[in-house]
């Protein structure tokens, strides 16, 4: 069969699409990656895998309908070049225009999966702006159009389906569940060795959305009455993004001992496995985030909020605990917890190895997904 994947950044497909697209290619189906934000180097990566790279171009960020119909007709014309058996679409932008785009070329078999609903659908603290919430009208709009063009729409977390399709009164022909990406195991050892001193890591980009504030808000709290423990934050500053933590105060956190932030490290695993928890007070709607996924392959107990995607990653009490979002004085008082019970850093962080190995084995999470492809 032929199977055309339609994503956006490049990196994607090597980053979080490898194992499908061997597993794919294994199966003998010849698979085409279609990618609009690309180096020579990125499609080179692509080619590794053993997809044919094909770009194509669409404005992720834009707002612009004239220059986002010119972009799907010129897009269902590739589509139909390639003649396609099936068309998978994911992150929000392919899957309206992608799913519109093989509609035009008439694709027998087309299939959308929303790795989470983004910034659009995040509940924040304060009050929306008025541009947010024209950008999540536009959104539902063509959400709306496209969905139910869709032969089948996958989602991650059983939360989104709820929040989109029911809440909007969208009809879709058939809704499947994934529950995670998955990862390559192997990637990430399970590793029973903890430090001395307790240590709680941070891995996000440093966005409000994703609880950098409330980290380090607890952090101070914890920081008051047990002031060996460690917090450590790996991650980058968006400068773009609204809320975002700023230069100057990472570097004030830093140099007031709150926090540690090695900069820019490629061994995100090992910092994880150099830990005792794992901390992620997001408020984002994730999908469900790999980086949790990640520490709990690597047997770490997860702090986390009880929101979307993130509910997902953790049995509460079990494997970890969930905490309320926006709250930091909820997530310093599980943070004490694990200082004052260590014994359950390692009784938690096994379960949590558990969990991994059963739902986010990516191994596992591929066959489920070629099925739901019907591949």
């Amino acid at each position: 069969m032929k199977i055309v994947i339609i994503g956006t950044v490049a990196s994607s497909f090597y980053g979080f699409r490898s194992e499908l697209i061997k597993t794919l290619r294994a199966k003998q189906h010849t698979v085409y990656a279609f990618t609009s934000e690309y180096s020579q180097s990125d499609l080179k990566r692509i080619e590794e895998l053993g997809a044919i790279p094909v770009t194509y171009q669409l404005n992720r960020g834009g707002l612009n309908p004239l220059a986002d119909i010119i972009a799907t007709y010129a897009l269902s014309k590739k589509i139909k070049s390639i003649a396609p058996d099936i068309v998978f679409s994911y992150f929000s932008k392919p899957v309206i225009f992608g799913t519109l785009a093989a509609k035009i070329a008439k694709v027998p078999r087309i299939i959308g999966m929303l790795e989470g609903l983004g910034y659009t659908f995040t509940e924040q603290p304060n009050q929306v702006s008025k541009k947010s919430q024209a950008i999540k009208a536009a959104q539902v709009f063509l959400y709306k159009i496209a969905l139910p063009r869709l032969d089948k729409i996958i989602f991650l977390n059983p939360d989104d389906p709820k929040d989109l399709l029911k809440e909007y009164s969208i009809e879709v022909k058939q809704v499947e569940v994934l529950g995670g990406i998955g990862l390559n195991l192997e990637n990430y050892p399970y590793s029973g060795a903890y430090p001395t001193q307790p240590t709680f890591i941070f891995v996000a980009r440093l966005l409000a959305e994703k609880g950098i504030h409330h980290y380090i808000s607890a952090a101070k709290i914890v920081k008051s009455k047990y002031p060996e423990a460690k917090f450590i934050v790996l991650g980058a500053i968006d400068k773009e993004a609204l809320g975002a933590l700023k230069d100057f105060e990472l570097k004030q956190f830093v140099e007031d001992g709150i926090i540690e932030h090695p900069g820019h490290v490629n061994d995100v695993s090992k910092w994880i496995a150099k830990s005792s928890v794992f901390v992620l007070p997001s408020y984002y709607r994730e999908g469900v985030p790999r980086s949790t996924q990640e520490a709990m392959a690597i047997g770490r107990a997860v702090i986390t909020t009880d929101v979307p995607g993130c509910r997902e990653t953790v049995i509460d009490g079990v494997s970890g605990f969930l905490i309320e979002k926006w709250n930091p004085q909820a997530l310093a008082e599980k943070v004490i917890y694990f200082i004052e019970h260590p014994e359950q850093i390692k009784k938690m962080g096994y379960e949590s190895y558990k969990i991994a190995q059963e739902k986010f084995d990516a191994d596992k999470v591929n066959k489920r997904l070629i099925a739901m492809l019907g591949l």
